[in-house]
């Protein structure tokens, strides 16, 4: 039997035997409580007609034990009597007088007889309520005596029938099982909906199979690679696996509110709406894709699940990747140039033109070509720099673009971190030559497309860094709008989670050594833009690193 029938039929006995005990203590009361009431109303009708002044005189004046009945029977007394009783519905009112004989009775050949039942203590001056039978059968009758100037005359006897209470009792308890039975139907009603409620919300499942469900879901959720994050659809969340929250930095998620959480923008949005694409973002110094779905049972809306994946390593490996292939290109570029240079100077000389060989020489180690050293690369005595700078030189040379290095161009020491160095600088020096490659930034027939300054200068343990493009310029109306997250010109459907993120994720490295990135110029119908990035501490001097060698001895 499901467990859902067995609380329904748990609910259903609880129900019918707190009714039953209920029932029973009205049914065991109902008698006492009809007789009561029937009592105290026999002995207010019996008081107000002993306290008539017209019944006190004409019995103070019909004492005695022999009386004319027929006088009696045509008397005040018993016009009065009848009249009470049809008035009130008692069974009987007699009027006697202090030697019990009665004067008025609802039989007119009773009258002048001696009552039935002993009238004693109601001429002693007492009233009494008891359940006696007479001349009309069982009733609850109320003596009360007659008093004239201090002195009991007589005694009024009022009754109500047995029967009649019986058959009030039986109306009370019909009554009573009536609200019983609508009251245990009502109580059935709400726990077959309490039962339909429960199975809605545990979607038909059992509490061994809740039990199973729940083991699974916390060995899947906290073995897979992937965050998981889930929402239910008031906004809470219910479900974050440990990768979840160091993906997205959220200590302890479950059963907060999704507006309390300090979720960027971009996945905020991914969140509050389904996103099957992954779409990229970046939390602290990572790169994530985050995408999301709706979960769905029996037609409700069960909330939404945010799927988180990692991309950071892929970003530095795609960042290496190109510091290679720039690398590889310039020592391609190179072997070419000297083979052919070797190959001028082999034909010279084997032909005897020994001048024309020198004056060539001379030409390639002065002037330069091609694939000569970039210009002022002598002012950056910092080695991962100086590689990084020459080989983005010859990568620029193979878009078409000429990348020169400020006058201001100065850099002494070794750099603390250099893939933070490299990543800032990369991504600046990448943007700025996709920009001057553009056909909008053409120049002359022959010429190069564009052009790119970098300016590198040192500042104490501090690195200022200045990147110029020949490009269109920043278009956006606040041109701080490029390092929002996703935010490009150009569209990669090869790219997963979209373009946009180098940006984003460079002014959140640099902020988070407490430096920044900022647009100083940006450009338009004079000229392309201009960034600016500050990286602090992240040069060390030759006289920091004696320093520290002397402070580890």
């Amino acid at each position: 039997m499901r467990l859902r029938t067995q609380v329904l039929l748990l609910q259903l006995a609880v129900i019918a035997v707190s009714l039953a005990v209920g029932f029973g203590l009205v049914l065991s009361g109902a008698d006492d409580r009809v007789r009561d009431e029937y009592a105290q109303r026999a002995l207010a009708i019996a008081q107000s007609v002993a306290a008539d002044s017209t019944v006190i005189d004409e019995v103070a004046v019909r004492q005695g034990a022999v009386l004319d009945p027929a006088q009696l029977a045509a008397g005040p007394l018993q016009s009065e009597a009848n009249a009470v009783r049809q008035r009130t519905g008692a069974l009987f009112v007699v009027i006697g007088n202090a030697s019990g004989i009665r004067l008025a009775h609802p039989d007119d050949d009773q009258l002048a007889q001696h009552v039935s039942t002993d009238p004693s203590n109601a001429l002693a001056g007492n009233e009494e309520v008891t359940t006696d039978r007479g001349t009309l059968g069982g009733s609850v009758r109320a003596k009360v005596p007659i008093v004239d100037d201090g002195r009991v005359v007589g005694f009024v006897s009022v009754g109500v029938s047995t029967e009649r209470l019986a058959a009030e009792t039986r109306r009370d308890i019909a009554a009573t099982a009536i609200i019983a039975l609508v009251a245990l139907g009502v109580g059935a009603l709400g726990s077959i909906l309490l039962a339909r409620r429960w199975r809605r919300l545990t979607l038909g499942l059992e509490p061994d199979e809740l039990t199973e469900l729940v083991r699974e879901q916390g060995a899947v959720l906290h073995s897979i690679a992937d965050g998981v994050l889930a929402v239910d659809s008031s906004g809470v969340v219910r479900v974050a696996n440990d990768t979840a929250r160091r993906l997205l930095d959220l200590p302890d998620p479950v059963g907060t509110d999704v507006d309390e959480l300090s979720l960027s923008p971009r996945v905020r949005g991914v969140l509050d709406r389904p996103t099957p694409d992954p779409v990229a973002a970046t939390i602290g110094d990572r790169v994530v894709l985050v995408s999301s779905h709706t979960v769905e049972a029996d037609g409700r809306d069960l909330g939404m699940v945010l799927s988180v994946v990692d991309r950071t390593d892929v970003e530095h490996l795609t960042r290496e990747v190109d510091s290679i292939r720039a690398m590889s290109t310039v020592l391609r570029a190179h072997r070419h140039e000297t083979a052919n240079r070797m190959h001028v100077l082999a034909g010279l000389l084997r032909h005897g033109h020994t001048a024309e060989a020198i004056d060539y020489l001379e030409e390639v180690n002065g002037v330069g070509g091609r694939g000569a050293r970039l210009a002022g690369l002598d002012n950056v005595g910092e080695p991962h720099l100086e590689a990084f700078l020459d080989a983005k030189a010859a990568h620029a040379r193979e878009r078409a673009t000429t990348l020169t290095l400020g006058d201001q161009t100065w850099v002494q020491g070794s750099l603390r971190d250099p893939v933070v160095v490299t990543t800032v600088l990369g991504n600046l020096v990448d943007n700025a030559i996709d920009a001057s490659a553009r056909p909008e930034a053409a120049g002359p027939a022959g010429d190069a497309h564009g052009a790119v300054e970098v300016e590198v200068i040192t500042d104490g343990h501090d690195l200022i860094i200045s990147v110029a493009d020949s490009g269109p310029g920043i278009s956006f109306d606040d041109p701080a709008e490029i390092f929002a997250e996703g935010v490009t010109t150009k569209a990669d459907a090869a790219v997963p989670g979209g373009r946009g993120m180098g940006l984003a994720l460079s002014r959140q490295i640099a902020r988070r050594i407490g430096g920044d990135i900022w647009v100083a110029d940006p450009g338009g119908d004079d000229g392309g833009a201009v960034l600016v990035a500050r990286l602090p501490a992240v040069l060390e001097t030759a006289q920091t690193a004696d320093q520290d060698g002397e402070g580890d001895r």
